[in-house]
């Protein structure tokens, strides 16, 4: 069984960038479909970014054009490269694995996915 551990959360200005990393131990990534969630304040959560084991990818409208997705195997780690950030990216992000097919993969459904890590938060301000 794969266990995720999230890093790279942190606080950041409007404008600038973060990398959230994705450790995975237990069992090797390359079968899974990987992603990332969000979940601000009072808001249900929400996928923001998926890569399937093909390596192919999908984003949130919001997200797109100013987050990339990515898997390095050899590292058994994913990340999430975000950048021009506003303050309605503020939230705990949350990495999650599972094995589907691609259209599960970037329908990013949380209920679809079985593995979860624990959190970082990332902070925003105007």
């Amino acid at each position: 069984q794969v266990q995720l551990v999230e890093s790279g959360g942190g606080s950041v200005r409007a404008g600038g960038s973060l990398r959230l990393s994705c450790a995975a131990s237990g069992d090797t990534i390359g079968t899974y479909c990987m992603a990332w969630f969000r979940q601000a304040p009072g808001k249900q959560l929400a996928g923001v970014a998926s890569i399937g084991s093909d390596r192919t990818t999908s984003y949130a409208d919001s997200v797109k054009g100013r987050f990339t997705i990515s898997r390095d195997n050899a590292k058994n780690t994913v990340y999430l490269q975000m950048n021009s950030v506003k303050p309605e990216d503020t939230a705990m992000y949350y990495c999650a694995a599972a094995r589907l097919a691609s259209w599960s993969c970037h329908g990013r459904v949380a209920s679809h996915y079985s593995i979860w890590g624990q959190g970082t938060q990332v902070t925003v301000s105007s």
